[in-house]
């Protein structure tokens, strides 16, 4: 599959060598307002993901999870440190290379869902690949089997108002992977959902990541939602206080509990 240069091939040897992770943040802040009123919603964040993984991100309201979420995708950009992206620095492309960016290499699940009423399901998945420039053909065999697991072959020609909220977002995460994205990057995901449509999507993201070597970052308030994680990071103010592998939902509760006490 073909994309479309986002930095020319001398720029991406010269500034950023390739990496074997997906996902790699180093010294990342983010500051917003100057001087005395000056906020850190992030504060020297140095995280390393490696390909096909499923890392929560949790923490008090106001710890920085939405920050760290849209420095790392590329939806804002921080006020020093570097996202790298499969092995491209984000922080040193242009405006027009970072759309590029974001259109190719990039997927977003988010908890508004953000689906186009007016698109049939179908349309909506094939979305990003339209705005991407990129040719529709090769794709169906891929838009066949992500639907297929997606549990939603049958409601392809369904706008989203004939959907159901789950139906949504399980279009919402086929849309998200149609481009074969390096990072899909979800925000509550679960948040609008129903205990057994918010359990049937978890098993999806799951599946993405272990059956289609998917990498995942989800921002969540859920213990439950984020046991189902590979790695669970906690941020307070900003700064990354615990690292959680083999996550359970007693255990991130009980964190979240000391957390927020």
């Amino acid at each position: 599959m073909k994309r479309i240069d986002v930095v020319s091939s001398e720029s991406q040897a010269s500034e950023a060598a390739p990496s074997p992770a997906a996902l790699q943040l180093t010294s990342l802040n983010k500051i917003y307002g100057t001087g005395a009123s000056a906020v850190n919603a992030l504060a020297d964040v140095t995280l390393t993901l490696p390909t096909a993984t499923f890392t929560a991100v949790m923490g008090p309201s106001g710890s920085g999870k939405s920050t760290l979420l849209n420095c790392a995708a590329g939806l804002d950009r921080p006020t020093s440190g570097h996202v790298l992206i499969g092995g491209i620095d984000l922080t040193r492309l242009n405006e027009k290379q970072l759309t590029l960016m974001r259109r190719q290499r990039v997927g977003f699940v988010f908890q508004s869902l953000n689906l186009v009423p007016a698109l049939t399901a179908e349309q909506n998945i094939l979305l990003p690949l339209r705005l991407a420039g990129r040719p529709m053909g090769p794709e169906r065999e891929w838009l066949r089997e992500l639907v297929e697991r997606m549990g939603i072959a049958e409601r392809m020609h369904h706008r989203p108002s004939r959907m159901s909220i789950g139906q949504q977002q399980r279009v919402a995460i086929a849309r998200a992977l149609i481009t074969h994205p390096d990072v899909v990057f979800a925000d509550e995901p679960t948040g609008a959902l129903d205990t057994k449509s918010s359990a049937d999507v978890l098993s999806l993201v799951r599946d993405a990541v272990d059956a289609l070597r998917q990498t995942v970052v989800m921002v969540t308030h859920d213990p439950t939602a984020a046991a189902r994680a590979d790695r669970v990071v906690f941020l307070v103010d900003g700064r990354i206080v615990d690292d959680m592998t083999a996550p359970t939902v007693a255990r991130i509760a009980d964190r979240m509990t000391r957390l927020e006490g």
